[in-house]
């Protein structure tokens, strides 16, 4: 069965009958500055559209223990997570690990090794022994120890960047929902929808696609 060809035309046509109101529009990019901290956009935007009053000193706080933990200095992001809300950390057991974790990583990229080893026998071994869940993580982030070259080694992820921004992540998920915000902005996940419903469509279409996301532009069906 031959598909059905959809001219750009006609596809622009089909768009312009749908209705979004505008202040729909404007809350999923409140949302998505909210979530991902950009605290100058989200001011100078709810003054241009007219959202709702946000709380700027939240989304300041929140990135202010994202980029601790991103510069390596643990111990303050644990400590500006208590004074924002004691209860985060304590009602979140493997977040406090994965913090503890991160801050073993960190005396071992300094190489102070007498005092990560101390650090991972008072501070994390007892975790593990608490939960097992913790444990294959902890052996794997001590194992740092055994290698001259920790950027070369086996567990070398552990020190990469990337490693740093998932435990910062992870801390700014968790303040998110304390203060009753999602966690994830929703823009990313309705642009994925997006890409899913273009690939449903073309099993039984030709139609015009959006193939760059940041510029939205139609593409001419081939």
């Amino acid at each position: 069965m031959a598909k059905k060809v959809i001219t750009k035309e006609e596809w622009e046509k089909k768009l312009a009958e749908i209705k979004i109101r505008k202040e729909d529009m404007n809350k999923l990019v409140m949302n998505y500055f909210v979530t991902e901290g950009y605290v100058d956009a989200a001011e100078k935007f709810r003054l241009e559209s007219g959202t709702e009053q946000i709380d700027l000193a939240t989304i300041t706080d929140r990135m202010l223990v994202k980029k601790a933990v991103m510069e390596g200095n643990v111990q303050e992001a644990i400590e500006k997570v208590n004074d924002l809300n004691p209860e985060i950390l304590d009602t979140n057991p493997q977040l406090f690990f994965h913090l503890q974790q991160q801050r073993l990583i960190e005396l071992i990229r300094q190489k102070d090794f007498v005092k990560a080893l101390e650090f991972a026998q008072e501070e994390l071994a007892p975790r593990g022994e608490e939960n097992p869940n913790f444990l294959d993580e902890l052996e794997k982030t001590v194992s740092l120890l055994a290698f001259d070259d920790t950027f070369n080694c086996p567990v070398k992820e552990l020190m990469d960047p990337a490693h740093r921004n998932k435990t910062a992540s992870e801390v700014n998920a968790a303040i998110l929902t304390s203060q009753n915000h999602e966690k994830d902005p929703k823009l990313p996940t309705v642009l994925k929808m997006l890409v899913w419903a273009q690939k449903q469509l073309e099993e039984k279409a030709i139609f015009p696609h959006i193939t760059d996301l940041s510029g939205a532009f139609l593409q001419e069906p081939s």
